[in-house]
């Protein structure tokens, strides 16, 4: 019986352990989230990922016009949500180049995890992704989803008048973000 006991407690062991990731792909993985880091810190997605709580716009980083700010659930202050100039969709173009953008569920992440990442180095950046406390308390699995379905993310992709797109096309993006995920998300030395 002590042997059955020993075998059962070295495989519930084993199984616990998770994954063995080999320093090859860690290697990768590491490489991997170089692109993942250009495509968070390009200002399609860092303009709304801010430490404060007034949004940016434009490639430059400003901030965004008429005092709008984040509100207490992401969604805009009382009186002047996103959605009353940010639509579902962006407008047609004969609305001119700086007509509002729009998405489904335009919106700041809410104030309790801004995943703010302007200027962080690759890896705080990358501890601060895979933080459930900041993430909107999303594992790997709900994050690939994330990266790779939402519609406000590929918005980024497709922003419509003068915007510059997010320069990394978003197959190879999703496939980074997956190499690092999948190897359990290491991170690069400072």
């Amino acid at each position: 019986m002590p042997i059955v006991l020993t075998v059962l407690a070295a495989l519930s062991l084993s199984a616990c352990g998770g994954s063995k990731v080999t320093p090859e792909q860690r290697d990768k993985a590491i490489a991997a989230f170089a692109t993942v880091q250009k495509v968070f810190q390009h200002p399609r997605c860092q303009n709304c990922h801010i430490p404060g709580d007034q949004p940016l716009q434009f490639d430059a980083g400003i901030p965004h016009a008429m005092g709008v700010v984040r509100g207490p659930d992401g969604k805009g202050a009382a009186g002047l949500p996103c959605s009353t100039c940010h639509g579902e969709a962006n407008l047609p173009a004969s609305y001119g180049v700086n007509a509002p953008p729009g998405a489904p569920h335009w919106a700041l992440p809410p104030p309790d995890h801004k995943m703010a990442w302007i200027g962080l180095p690759a890896p705080k950046l990358c501890e601060m992704i895979k933080d459930k406390r900041s993430n909107g308390g999303r594992d790997f699995a709900a994050l690939i989803k994330h990266v790779s379905e939402d519609k406000l993310v590929l918005w980024g992709w497709e922003p419509g008048g003068e915007r510059k797109p997010v320069s990394v096309p978003h197959p190879e993006f999703v496939e980074a973000f997956k190499t690092w995920a999948q190897a359990d998300g290491p991170c690069p030395a400072s």
